[in-house]
């Protein structure tokens, strides 16, 4: 009997505990926050922004109370479309399109507050194995480029001036196919040599469909590519969820500068199922070594000073905008106190 009471008592009290630890969870759980929606239109899904999917993978931008609703607009312009009509709140798309869009004398103008990517991201890939390259040796070539009026586009240009190539006079520059194409015109016999993103490049050149023979990033130097942005109304109202968006950024890219390479495509490869994961990691080292990930996500004025000045050298833009006007970098500064 005494044994009998003395189960019954053991079992009473684990009820007991069980349940006040239960109802201590509900209460926790009532007590937290909400996580704030914040919806991100990307341009492109690319390895080019795996500090943006290191960031989600790893859960740094709930650690910051924010949900991150994201997904792929493909094409400048129709990420800015999705931005100025409310279907997003940030855009991660090229700076140019801030620009652009400032030029046609918007009433609520997009600003850039935090730069993803510091270099152009993109690869000049010969159809032929080229043991010795120099850029002259694109004189009388085919070259399928990017689209017109777009960053990728104009930094190649930009480039192959740099190099003495008139990119409209000293060969046949084709820019009229998609971007989402460009990859499957080459490999069906469009081009002697193409501009590539990684993963592609990586992909073609394991493929023995081309060869990369140069990076525009490393010539180009220090541009900001791709950069995030809102409407300046959204920031003045949502600054401190831009704040705490661009912490979770810092983080990640802390995170990347320590990790090896196949621990961070590892991380990633949930963003890109069609990709291998060796593919993935020479990528994001090719994109590290040659500095593509923005560290302290500010925009600088020799930035902005270089993107305008490729603007104009392309024909693009007549007249340069004020840094102050359409940059804002209070945002990560007061993030990153």
């Amino acid at each position: 009997m005494a044994r009998w009471i003395k189960i019954t008592f053991s079992l009473l009290v684990a009820f007991i505990i069980a349940f006040s630890l239960s109802a201590c969870g509900n209460v926790a759980s009532k007590d937290k926050k909400p996580l704030e929606k914040v919806r991100v239109a990307e341009v492109t899904r690319s390895v080019f922004y795996t500090p943006l999917y290191v960031a989600l993978a790893k859960g740094y931008f709930k650690d910051e109370g924010l949900d991150i609703q994201l997904k792929t607009t493909w094409g400048g312009d129709k990420t800015m479309t999705t931005l100025l009509s409310n279907g997003a709140d940030i855009g991660l798309v090229g700076s140019e399109t801030s620009i652009y869009v400032y030029k046609q004398a918007a009433t609520d103008p997009v600003i850039n507050f935090a730069q993803l990517t510091a270099t152009d991201g993109t690869f000049l890939v010969s159809r032929k194995k080229i043991d010795h390259f120099s850029w002259d040796q694109l004189k009388g070539s085919t070259f399928l480029g990017q689209r017109k009026g777009g960053m990728p586009q104009m930094v190649s240009e930009y480039v192959l001036k740099k190099h003495g190539i008139d990119p409209h006079k000293d060969l046949k520059l084709i820019q009229n196919v998609d971007f989402a194409n460009i990859g499957n015109a080459f490999t069906s016999g469009t081009g002697d040599f193409v501009q590539l993103f990684e993963p592609t490049a990586s992909i073609f050149e394991k493929e023995g469909k081309g060869h990369i023979v140069a990076s525009f990033g490393t010539e180009s130097g220090e541009v900001p590519y791709t950069t995030f942005m809102a409407k300046q109304s959204y920031l003045k109202s949502h600054e401190q969820a831009a704040e705490k968006f661009v912490r979770a950024l810092y983080r990640a890219n802390q995170w990347i500068e320590k990790t090896d390479p196949n621990t961070i495509a590892k991380t990633v490869q949930p963003y890109f199922k069609d990709t291998k994961t060796t593919i993935l990691a020479s990528s994001i080292e090719r994109y590290r070594k040659q500095g593509s990930f923005s560290k302290n996500l500010i925009l600088s004025k020799q930035g902005w000073k270089t993107i305008q000045e490729i603007m104009m050298e392309a024909g693009e833009l007549n007249k340069p905008v004020d840094y102050n006007k359409l940059v804002n970098t209070k945002i990560v500064k007061h993030a990153l106190k």
